[in-house]
């Protein structure tokens, strides 16, 4: 017994039908005409029947199509029924991880990272903490060190500078988070400043809206020093370090994540181009 014509053959047949010429079904295919030409013909060979008639005027449908036609009804059916579910499927979110100053550079730009098509959306999460990626408790992570993980994909993006920041140059002392320092930062202005510390804030937005009173000074990402605090000094060279966009090998070919993977870093390496 002869083998049943695939799915995407009779599909194809449809587009065909419908259009009465291969350069027209080419356009609502995607298929090229030459393509759509010799999968014609394999499909009239395993049925083994003509099912068109070629000419000057494109392809018109035999007896032996026009009964094929009305086979497939069922087919066209289901076909819009697929296509109607795929369009009112959600945007798909792409879980994005970063530090905080990151992810808010990033939320603050999210118009032009998702572009006017919005065929994704950012779901981001500002934590210090290395999230999973392997595990999938996110998609994308900004790290600052390339993977070591074979599992991991890492593309690097820019050079991230430190710098003491404060409401004047007259400022003195220093403002921390409390309990450990968790970051690289924060573990050097406890080694090297730990005596100049005058008080402490849960997080560094709140450190900020203090140093902007000018209770002391903070240590920020050069590229995210908010308005109201001035760079005070020069850059801190042992905390400065690469950036990274990480994901997992794998979630890399995922359409959405690779949108995102490409967005981001049109947006994170712009400034340093």
């Amino acid at each position: 017994m002869k083998d049943a014509p695939s799915l995407d053959d009779l599909r194809l047949f449809l587009a065909v039908a419908d259009a009465g010429s291969l350069g027209a079904a080419a356009k609502t295919t995607g298929v090229s005409a030459p393509t759509l030409s010799r999968r014609m013909s394999a499909l009239e060979r395993a049925l083994s029947a003509r099912l068109f008639e070629r000419g000057p005027q494109g392809y018109r449908l035999t007896l032996r199509g026009r009964a094929l036609l009305e086979e497939t009804a069922d087919l066209r059916r289901v076909t819009a029924g697929l296509e109607a579910f795929a369009s009112a499927a959600p945007i798909p979110r792409v879980r994005i991880t970063a530090g905080l100053w990151t992810a808010r550079h990033i939320a603050r730009h999210a118009d032009a990272l998702t572009g006017a098509g919005r065929d994704w959306w950012p779901e981001l999460l500002a934590s210090n903490a290395t999230v999973d990626i392997a595990r999938r408790e996110a998609d994308i992570g900004l790290r600052n060190r390339r993977p070591e993980q074979p599992w991991l994909a890492g593309r690097r993006t820019r050079r991230i500078d430190y710098a003491a920041f404060a409401r004047d140059g007259g400022v003195t002392g220093y403002i921390a988070r409390p309990g450990s320092a968790l970051t690289p930062s924060e573990r050097w202005l406890r080694d090297s400043h730990g005596d100049e510390i005058v008080t402490t804030a849960s997080d560094a937005r709140l450190a900020c809206d203090l140093a902007r009173a000018g209770l002391g000074r903070v240590i920020l990402p050069v590229f995210a020093a908010p308005d109201g605090l001035l760079q005070i000094g020069a850059r801190i060279d042992a905390l400065s370090h690469d950036e990274w966009l990480v994901c997992h090998h794998d979630g890399r070919h995922d359409p959405p994540v690779r949108r995102a993977l490409d967005a981001l870093a049109e947006l994170l390496t712009a400034e340093v181009r």
